[in-house]
C-alpha cells in the first residue's frame, strides 16, 4: 500500500483514503462498525476521522458515539500502534463545552481520550474557527497538548485561507503549528479549497484531507432524480448537488466508468487522489461491503483523459 506523508515534518504517514467515523454508533451500529474497521485494516488502511460530537445531532445522542466505538475496537484488537487516530474538539457538545478556548480544548482531549480508551491522539483537529476566541489561545492549548504528551499534531478543519494564514503566522515555541487540514473538497466542491488555501498548503506544507469525498453520496449515482431522495437519511441533502453542473459530472462519471470498469464512488475518490496537494481523502462506510468498493478507489489511477474529462465537468 502506499503511504504518504501527512504533513510536512509530522513524521506522520497515511494510506491514501481515511475511514469517516460519523457513522459509527448511528448508522453503524458496534458490530458492523468493529467489521468496517477490521476490514480497513486487513485492507492496508491505517487513518480514522472521528470527533467528540459525533453524533450529537441524533435524537438521544449527547456526542461521543463514535468515539466509543473506536475506542472500544481499539482495546478489542490491541490495535493503537496500527492507526493514525483523528479526532477534534469545538463543536457545540452542550454542557460539556464548545469552542475553542484553552479550558474547553483542555477538557475536552481528557473526555475524548477516555472514550478512545488511548493515552495520546495522533492529530487532535480544531473542528471549526471560533470568532470569539483568539487564535492564539487555541495554538496555545494545542502546544499545552503537545508538550503534555496527549498529542501529536495539531490541526484544523474549515478554516479558509484567511484563517489558516492567521494560525501559521502565529505558530511559535508556545503556540502550536497546524500542521494538517480537513477542508471540504470534492467534484462538486472545488470552490472552498482551490486557488489560495491549496496554494497556501502547497507551499507550507500541510498535510491535507478533505471530508465529503463523495458529496454526502451524491457522486455514488444512487440520486439522480428528487424521487431518490428517500434512498437514505442524507438523501434530503442532495437538493443542493441535483442541478446541471450535477448531472454533467455524474454522466463525465458514467462515461469514465465505462471505460474503467470502476464505481462512480471510486471514480471519485481516485480524482481526489490523484491531486498532487491531497494526502487523502475521508469516506465513510456503514458496510463491509461498501467499504471494499471504496477502498478499490486506492488502486485505480486514472489517466489523462479521464482527469480531464472530470475536470472539465466539475469546473467551479
Amino acid at each position: 500500500m502506499e503511504m504518504r506523508e501527512f504533513g510536512k515534518g509530522t513524521g506522520l504517514k497515511i494510506a491514501p483514503l481515511v475511514l469517516g467515523g460519523n457513522v459509527f454508533g448511528w448508522t453503524a451500529d458496534e458490530a458492523t462498525s468493529f467489521a468496517v474497521l477490521d476490514a480497513f485494516v486487513a485492507g492496508g488502511f491505517n487513518a480514522v476521522d472521528t470527533a467528540n460530537v459525533y453524533s450529537r445531532w441524533v435524537p438521544g445522542h449527547a456526542g461521543g458515539e463514535s468515539e466509543t466505538v473506536i475506542g472500544n475496537w481499539l482495546a478489542s484488537r490491541k490495535a493503537r500502534d496500527r492507526i493514525v487516530l483523528i479526532t477534534k474538539v469545538g463543536m457545540d457538545m452542550g454542557e460539556a463545552g464548545k469552542g475553542l478556548k484553552k479550558a474547553n480544548i483542555v477538557s475536552s482531549i481528557n473526555a475524548s481520550l477516555k472514550r478512545l480508551k488511548t493515552d495520546y491522539i495522533d492529530v487532535y483537529l480544531s473542528h471549526a474557527p471560533d470568532a470569539e476566541t483568539p487564535i492564539e489561545e487555541t495554538l496555545e492549548a494545542h502546544q499545552t497538548l503537545i508538550a503534555a504528551g496527549k498529542v501529536r499534531v495539531a490541526g484544523g478543519s474549515n478554516y479558509d485561507a484567511a484563517g489558516m494564514k492567521a494560525a501559521l503566522d502565529a505558530a511559535d515555541a508556545t503556540h502550536a503549528r497546524y500542521a494538517v487540514l480537513q477542508p471540504i473538497f470534492n467534484l462538486m466542491d472545488r470552490k472552498p479549497y482551490e486557488g489560495e488555501l491549496e496554494d497556501l498548503c502547497t507551499r507550507e506544507g500541510i498535510g491535507v484531507f478533505p471530508y465529503y469525498g463523495l458529496a454526502s453520496g451524491f457522486l455514488t449515482g444512487k440520486y439522480r432524480s428528487e424521487a431518490d431522495y428517500s434512498k437514505s437519511v442524507r438523501g434530503g441533502g442532495m437538493k443542493r448537488y441535483l442541478n446541471e453542473k450535477g448531472l454533467k459530472v455524474l454522466a463525465a462519471l458514467d462515461a469514465v466508468s465505462a471505460k474503467t470498469g470502476a464505481s462512480l464512488a471510486q471514480i471519485s475518490l481516485a480524482w481526489v487522489m490523484a491531486r498532487p496537494s491531497i494526502a487523502a481523502p475521508i469516506a465513510s462506510a456503514t458496510g463491509v461491503a461498501q467499504l471494499e468498493e471504496l477502498m478499490g478507489a486506492a488502486r485505480l489511477k486514472l489517466d489523462a483523459e479521464a482527469l480531464s474529462a472530470l475536470d472539465a465537468a466539475s469546473a467551479p
